[in-house]
């Protein structure tokens, strides 16, 4: 792991036009070069509103925002060839079958010829699709499907990757999957910055956590660390729990 940050978030605000509440408040971290960052929080907390506008999809009110060294709102161009984005939402095509959408996505990224399908066939190996590469993604499972969503964001091995949610209801084996070959991508140097309300899952993944509630950062560290610092709890999602409450939210 690098001591450089590749991600630097300094004092962030957003508030939408039609909210007189702060989506973020104040926002700061920084995800040095090789982590798996965890952006962690309850529903309205200001996650995937940070996420937008780290993709470069929002703008913002105040503050600073540095992906890979640019500015996000001066450098988007620089910036956009470097990170792959995961949304929550499926990003596919479901009457093309997988082949056909992830040319098309290859072919948004410039990639073409015999190299884009060459590394189409050794990710749909990779995630256990080959066999049903040449099937309409309507006819694909739940994780069948949220499986080509994380290939078609990873084509183009970006070095940063943003995954909002990426073992949403998924079954215990594409999950597995799934965080497999994220770990592996990590190991082979990708930066990864992630979200989801799995606390179970992310104690385990993430080598460093955020947890942010009402756009504010309340805590950061090492899974390790946040469960020294809070010894009354016996996992993430008890010290989570315990930084954001028990109330329900919508």
């Amino acid at each position: 792991m690098s001591s450089h940050p590749v991600i630097q978030v300094s004092h962030l605000e957003k508030t939408y036009p039609e909210s007189e509440i702060p989506a973020v408040r104040g926002l700061s971290f920084n995800v040095m070069a090789g982590e798996i960052y965890g952006l962690l929080g309850p529903n309205g907390a200001g996650k995937t509103t940070t996420f937008s506008i780290l993709c470069g999809l929002l703008g913002f009110d105040a503050g600073t925002v540095k992906v890979a060294g640019f500015d996000v709102e001066k450098d988007l161009k620089k910036i956009k060839p470097l990170i792959g984005v995961v949304p929550q939402d499926l990003a596919l095509y479901p009457k093309l079958n997988a082949f056909e959408n992830l040319r098309f996505f290859g072919n948004f990224y410039g990639m073409s010829g015999q190299d884009l399908d060459y590394k189409i066939k050794e990710a749909l190996n990779r995630f256990g699709l080959r066999n049903a590469a040449e099937r309409q993604v309507n006819t694909y499972s739940g994780g069948m499907k949220r499986r080509l969503n994380i290939i078609a964001g990873i084509l183009h091995s970006p070095s940063i990757l943003f995954l909002d949610e990426p073992t949403a209801a998924v079954d215990v084996q594409s999950r597995a999957s799934i965080l497999d070959e994220l770990k592996e991508m990590n190991r082979q140097g990708t930066t990864i910055i992630y979200t989801s309300h799995l606390m179970g899952e992310a104690e385990k993944f993430c080598t460093q956590v955020a947890i942010v509630d009402i756009g504010r950062k309340v805590a950061e560290g090492t899974p390790t660390e946040l469960l020294e610092a809070h010894p009354h709890c016996n996992s993430l999602e008890g010290v989570f729990i315990h930084l954001t409450g028990k109330n329900l939210r919508d």
